[in-house]
């Protein structure tokens, strides 16, 4: 019975061994068995599964080795003593404790991850969404200079011309101030390069305007879209413009990534003071929709994360889930008027 048990000091380094030779053993002591020859069974049948690097070996192994049992200990009651009931409820009842604490304990770590992944994202968004801002200010001062420029030089020739192009700067000049109140609090690593055309002069972001070459790229990858686009009356901030192109942009992207053989629909409106997007795909074939997957960005929920971020720049809302019918919905509000 003691050279029975002398392999369980090699549990941790052969587990798949050592629980064949432990139940070799308990064959061999079959007529004499008593509770400890048990006892060493199961320890070496949890060490298999707990540290054996060929799990399917292991777990095959103890189905063969519960069967054999089965069938040659038929009949035979293992003499075990007086104290043992005891003894194996308490034994139970810490093995129970045990796999709780390592759950609530496993659970933790997972919900910790999330927090620092979703915190990750955050920062990743709010330093695009900065370098985007940038960009739209950027390209207001630009288009500001080169106003005030023309202005003075035609100011005592033709003074209407003036007239106008200052108020063209002026115009610039409240939405280059409507971005710098959005951004302040937003820090951001400055980029080379990011958003400037040849020569380093600032490119406009796309916006509303651009929705139409965005859907035909789109349709050009087989995705049926159908789009109703009512702008508002107005122009729009440059930054709302720039994210409202954004939700569509990821929207569609990833309907086209994960809901192969689907059709989508994009509705844009106004309804008072707020811009109203939706768009919302059938589902498609890969049990994908415009949430699901990790196209654009999308994915793992940090595309979700991102929309909710920028919009949040701009006191606007976004909602989304699955649809009835099996496809996904995405719809986000945004307040367009200028402040």
């Amino acid at each position: 019975m003691v050279l029975s048990t002398l392999p369980l000091a090699f549990r941790r380094r052969y587990p798949l061994g050592t629980f064949w030779a432990v139940l070799v053993a308990a064959w061999a002591l079959r007529h004499g068995m008593t509770w400890v020859t048990v006892l060493a069974c199961l320890i070496a049948g949890f060490s298999a599964i707990a540290h054996s690097r060929y799990r399917v070996q292991a777990v095959a192994s103890l189905g063969v080795a519960a069967v054999l049992a089965g069938v040659g200990y038929r009949g035979t009651a293992v003499a075990l003593p007086d104290w043992s009931a005891p003894f194996f409820v308490l034994l139970a009842a810490g093995a129970l404790a045990m796999a709780v604490r390592t759950w609530r304990r496993r659970l933790t770590e997972i919900e910790r991850e999330q927090r620092q992944a979703t915190r990750r994202a955050v920062e990743v968004e709010r330093a695009r969404i900065a370098a985007e801002l940038h960009d739209v200010v950027t390209h207001n001062v630009s288009v500001m200079v080169i106003q005030t420029g023309a202005a003075r030089k035609v100011v005592d020739a033709d003074p209407e011309l003036s007239k106008k192009a200052m108020l063209d700067v002026e115009a610039s000049g409240r939405a280059a101030m409507a971005e710098l109140r959005h951004v302040m609090g937003l820090l951001a690593p400055s980029g080379d390069g990011d958003g400037q055309g040849d020569g380093g002069v600032p490119v406009p972001q796309p916006g509303l305007d651009r929705l139409g070459p965005l859907i035909d790229r789109v349709r050009a990858t087989g995705l049926r879209v159908t789009a109703d686009i009512d702008p508002p009356p107005g122009p729009l901030p440059p930054g709302v413009d720039l994210t409202a192109y954004r939700v569509v942009q990821e929207a569609l992207t990833n309907a086209m990534k994960h809901a192969s053989g689907a059709s989508a629909a994009v509705a844009v409106r106004c309804d008072g003071d707020d811009l109203r997007i939706e768009i919302t795909d059938t589902g498609g074939g890969t049990g994908g929709g415009a949430g699901a997957g990790s196209g654009a960005g999308i994915g793992n929920g940090r595309g979700l994360i991102n929309l909710r971020e920028r919009l949040a720049v701009y006191d606007g809302t976004l909602e989304s889930g699955r649809t009835l019918t099996g496809g996904f919905r995405v719809a986000a509000t945004i307040p367009w008027r200028a402040p």
